[in-house]
């Protein structure tokens, strides 16, 4: 199953030598391939329960990525070492998360598999 996730946030690079120079802002959409077998209900995950966890984990809550600027929570934080630590955070909870797809711009993303 895929699920899309939508958040706001801003970050800046300096290193980079183009307009990424300067604080500026994406809207990020996060897709997510679970993994698993059917449960007794007919479902590998289901909807709501997995958005409760990534909204807990990834978007919302205290450490969420949510309108932040992801220069204060991820160091040099590159749509490569978003990811990273989207995959880091999803590991550590109980989701079968096979594919992330962290989506910086409309046509460009960053994707992880395991």
């Amino acid at each position: 199953m895929i699920r899309r996730y939508a958040f706001e946030a801003a970050h800046v690079l300096p290193w980079h030598p183009g307009k990424c120079s300067q604080l500026h802002g994406h809207s990020y959409q996060l897709l997510l391939t679970v993994e698993g077998v059917l449960d007794d209900r007919g479902v590998v995950a289901e909807f709501g329960e997995l958005d409760d966890l990534v909204e807990a984990t990834v978007i919302g809550g205290e450490h969420g990525l949510d309108h932040t600027d992801l220069n204060r929570v991820i160091d040099n934080p590159t749509v490569e070492r978003v990811a990273i630590h989207i995959a880091e955070r999803l590991s550590a909870i109980a989701i079968n998360w096979r594919r992330l797809e962290l989506w910086e711009t409309s046509s460009g993303a960053a994707v992880i598999e395991r």
